[in-house]
């Protein structure tokens, strides 16, 4: 690959690795501040329990962190670590 095409990809998924862990952060903020308000309001229109409720947030933002390390941030650490060894050649 070219150089800058590296360049491009690593800032690529570097960035998208920022804007994931924003976007999980936003998620999280939410659901801790309004738990108490869309709690009743899942329990009522789902039909599911307390415990599964936190089965599921909790399964949500283990998800959110494998998407967001392994598909955004190990392949920017990769291009970078490719690119680092291009560069002393």
């Amino acid at each position: 690959m070219e150089r800058e095409k590296i360049i491009f990809l690593r800032n690529f998924f570097f960035r998208a690795f920022v804007i994931g862990l924003a976007f999980a952060l936003f998620y999280f903020v939410l659901t801790v501040a309004l738990w108490d308000i869309w709690e009743p309001l899942v329990l009522h229109l789902f039909k599911v329990d307390e415990k599964e409720i936190g089965r599921i947030a909790v399964l949500f933002f283990t998800e959110v962190r494998l998407v967001v390390v392994f598909l955004f941030l190990v392949p920017a650490l990769a291009l970078h670590w490719a690119l680092k060894g291009r560069g002393r050649s």
